[in-house]
């Protein structure tokens, strides 16, 4: 498959764009998490991995469900947006499918795992794709437009 006016979203914007939605994320929950749990909710010696139900429900559910709905709905989280970046079908260049945007999310822990390795290859390959895009089948590239419109892919032999 040969791409045209495709620019594909490299490593530092896409880390960029990480650093946006945990910042937002973090304003967000953590005043949350504080109004239930108070201040002691940060003290190490007395909290563990999960401090409750709450804890757990804001800091993993919420989150997961919100970049879920972000990518099935606007291509993209909002760190994504303010720099311009969608994610599409590494294939036809549409909207990613629910599917694939499910799949894309877990398959961040087979990224993030092995040293982070999976989220580092996106600096070395081709079409800058994590191991959580090539699992989903997926790309994220630079916007020239708005709106979930496809890119244009052509197949090498039209």
């Amino acid at each position: 498959m040969q791409e045209q006016d495709v620019v594909y979203a490299g490593f530092w914007v896409r880390v960029g764009a990480a650093i946006i939605d945990t910042l937002l994320i973090v304003m967000l929950t953590i005043p949350l998490l504080v109004a239930i749990y108070g201040w002691a909710y940060f003290d190490a010696d007395k909290t563990g991995f999960i401090v409750g139900p709450a804890d757990f429900i804001l800091s993993w559910v919420v989150p997961a469900i919100a970049v879920i709905v972000f990518w099935t709905y606007k291509q993209a989280t909002p760190g994504k947006t303010v720099l311009s970046l969608r994610i599409v079908d590494a294939t036809t260049g549409n909207p990613p499918s629910t599917g694939q945007c499910v799949g894309r999310y877990l398959a961040y822990y087979v990224s993030i795992i092995p040293l982070g390795l999976g989220l580092i290859w996106v600096a070395f390959d081709k079409r800058k794709q994590g191991w959580h895009d090539k699992l989903a089948g997926t790309v994220v590239i630079r916007s020239r437009q708005r709106g979930p419109s496809p890119v244009t892919f052509v197949k090498p032999n039209e």
